[in-house]
């Protein structure tokens, strides 16, 4: 089935033209039209999380809702935190080679 297209010029660092042809290169695809449609179609489906659009629209709106509810967490006391979990394993560790 041959579809529509539309030829569109782009202009692209060097650095996106080495992974398009590395794409192509890799023997995956046979163009970089291929990998650029495949590229779109990733972004209009799916995020790098793996959630469809819907999903992550989903999310952003019951964020939105719990920071005007005020149930947001600082990030830096998340941070704070984690740190502190991190070195308390650390030191859990370090007394059990010890032992």
């Amino acid at each position: 089935m041959v579809t529509n297209r539309t030829t569109v010029n782009i202009s692209i660092t060097p650095e996106l033209d080495a992974f398009l042809q590395s794409r192509v290169k890799s023997g995956r695809y046979q163009t970089t039209s291929e990998v650029v449609r495949e590229l779109f179609d990733y972004y209009s489906t799916r995020r790098p999380n793996g959630k469809n659009a819907s999903a992550t629209q989903s999310q952003a709106r019951r964020g939105a809702a719990q920071a005007v509810a005020g149930e947001l967490i600082d990030g830096d006391d998340v941070f704070n935190e984690l740190r502190e979990l991190i070195e308390e394993r650390r030191r859990s560790k370090q007394k059990a080679v010890r032992s």
